[in-house]
C-alpha cells in the first residue's frame, strides 16, 4: 500500500493564506477553485449538458462548491467517497438599507448571522466583503480588506454594573458599528463607495450580500509556535483540507477505486436550508449528474450511493483549560493529537460504530492519530451537516474535524499541526 501524500507545516502556512483571503464564503469558493484549477480541474455549468469523461470538475453556486474526480475506468455505478464541509462562518451581515447613523456618527445597519460570540466582535479594525449583484446579471466580489469600521464598547465609566452582572448585548442597539463622521447619512453611500472600490460604475449594483471581517492576519502563537489564531476556521480550516486532499489525490498515480468529491455548502451556521446549503439538492444533482453523464440509470444510481461515505469534516471543541467542568469527563480532545471523531446516539452527529471503523482505516492509512469527542450529558450538543446528509441522500456519513477553542468567535485558536494531520487523513480516505 503506497504511503499518501503527506501535508505537513507548509499545509499550515497555505491554511493561513487561504483564511486571510477568503473574508466571505464567495471569496473561499473562488480560492478553493483556483486551487483546483492548479491540479486539472475545470468549471462545468449547472446550465450546459455534462460529458462522461474522466478527470476533475467542479461546480460553483454562490457560497458553494461540489468538486469531483472521474479515474480511469469508473463504472456508472462505481461510489462516490465525500468529504463534506461548509463555508460560512457567525458574522454580521449588512442589511439591503445599509446606511445609517446618528449624534454625528455615520453607522452601518446589519444583522446578525449564525450564533456568533458577540462580545469577540467589539473593538476590532473590521473590514467588509461579499459579492455585488449587477444590472447585468453578474456577480463582483469585493473586499475591503483595512481598517473600514469599529463596534465601540461602551466605557466601563458609563455602566458600573457590567462588571458585577456582565456583558449584556442587546443584537439591534449595540452591534451597529461606525465607519465615519457627519450628520448627512444618505441612501446609497456605502454602495457606491465598494462600487468605487471594485472599480464598477455608479449605480451599476443592484443587490448585494456583504458581511463584515476582523482584519488582523492569522499567526502563529506561543512559545514554540504550536498553535494557531486566526478568523473562519469553523469551518474553512475544513474546506481547505478538503481541498487540498481532492488535488493531491487526483494529481497522484494512485489507482481510486472510488469518485472522490468536496461537497462545501453555505449557510450550516443558519440551518443549511437554501439552494447551497446542505439540506438542498445540490450535492444529490452533482452525484445523479455525474452517473447519468456516464451512461448510468437510476439502477446505477441506487448502486453508487449504497456504496458511498461522506466524511463530514467541521471544527469540535478543544477541552478548555479554564471550563474542563464543561466536557465530558472521559472525554477530552486536545489540541495538537490529531482530528477528532465525533459521536452522539441522539444522532447530533451521525458516526456510528462502522462509520468510525471507515475513519479509523483512514487514520491507519495515514499514520495519523485521532481521538474521540463526546459531548457532557449535561450539556446541548451542536450539530453539523452530516445528518442532513445521511438523511437528505441515504448515504453513510461519519462527522470529524479539528478540535478547537473560542469556536463562533471572531478569532479562533487551533494546534498548529492539526490542519495537516486532517488533510493527510482526507487523503488516506479518498484514495480508499
Amino acid at each position: 500500500m503506497r504511503t499518501p501524500p503527506r501535508f505537513d507545516r507548509g499545509h499550515t502556512d497555505d491554511l493561513m493564506s487561504f483564511l486571510a483571503a477568503s473574508p466571505s464564503p464567495y471569496h473561499a469558493v473562488a480560492n478553493a477553485a483556483e486551487r483546483l484549477e492548479k491540479a486539472g480541474f475545470r468549471q462545468v455549468a449547472e446550465t450546459d449538458a455534462w460529458d462522461g469523461t474522466t478527470g476533475g470538475k467542479y461546480v460553483l453556486r454562490g457560497g458553494a462548491i461540489v468538486a469531483w474526480y472521474v479515474p480511469e475506468g469508473a463504472e456508472p455505478h462505481t461510489p462516490f467517497r465525500i468529504v463534506g464541509a461548509h463555508t460560512d462562518s457567525p458574522n454580521l451581515r449588512v442589511k439591503p438599507r445599509p446606511d445609517n447613523g446618528g449624534h454625528g456618527w455615520r453607522q452601518v445597519a446589519v444583522e446578525v448571522y449564525g450564533g456568533p460570540l458577540l462580545n469577540s466582535w467589539l473593538d476590532r479594525d473590521l473590514g467588509l466583503a461579499g459579492r455585488l449583484s449587477l444590472r447585468d446579471g453578474s456577480t463582483r466580489l469585493v473586499n475591503v480588506d483595512r481598517a473600514l469600521l469599529r463596534v465601540p464598547q461602551l466605557a466601563i465609566h458609563l455602566d458600573r454594573s457590567v462588571t458585577a452582572e456582565g456583558l449584556k448585548l442587546d443584537k439591534q442597539r449595540h452591534l451597529q458599528p461606525v465607519w465615519g463622521l457627519g450628520d448627512d447619512v444618505r441612501d446609497g453611500d456605502l454602495i457606491r463607495f465598494l462600487e468605487e472600490e471594485a472599480g464598477i460604475a455608479e449605480g451599476e449594483t443592484i443587490g448585494w450580500d456583504l458581511m463584515v471581517h476582523s482584519i488582523e492576519p492569522p499567526a502563529y502563537l506561543g512559545r514554540d509556535k504550536d498553535l494557531v489564531a486566526g478568523p473562519r476556521m469553523d469551518n474553512l480550516l475544513s474546506v481547505h483540507a478538503g481541498t487540498a486532499a481532492l488535488a493531491a489525490v487526483a494529481t497522484s498515480e494512485e489507482a481510486l477505486p472510488y469518485i472522490p468529491v468536496l461537497a462545501a455548502f453555505d449557510h450550516e451556521e443558519n440551518g443549511s436550508q437554501s439552494d447551497t446549503g446542505a439540506d438542498g439538492p445540490l450535492l444529490g444533482g452533482v452525484l445523479e449528474r455525474s452517473v447519468f453523464s456516464r451512461g448510468g440509470s437510476y439502477e446505477d444510481r441506487a448502486r453508487a450511493f449504497a456504496g458511498t461515505v461522506c466524511l463530514s469534516s467541521d471544527t469540535g471543541h478543544a477541552v478548555h483549560p479554564n471550563y474542563a467542568e464543561r466536557h465530558d469527563p472521559t472525554h477530552h480532545p486536545r489540541a495538537g493529537k490529531g482530528p477528532i471523531l465525533k459521536v452522539n446516539v441522539n444522532n447530533r452527529y451521525a458516526t456510528d460504530g462502522s462509520g468510525r471503523a471507515v475513519f479509523a482505516t483512514a487514520c491507519d492509512k495515514a499514520g495519523v492519530p485521532f481521538q474521540t469527542f463526546v459531548s457532557n450529558n449535561s450539556m446541548p450538543c451542536g450539530t453539523t451537516i452530516g445528518p442532513i446528509t445521511a438523511a437528505r441522500h441515504g448515504i453513510k456519513t461519519v462527522d470529524i474535524g479539528v478540535a478547537i477553542l473560542s469556536m463562533h468567535s471572531a478569532r479562533e485558536l487551533c494546534g498548529a499541526d492539526d490542519p495537516f494531520l486532517l488533510a493527510n487523513a482526507l487523503v488516506a480516505f479518498l484514495e480508499g
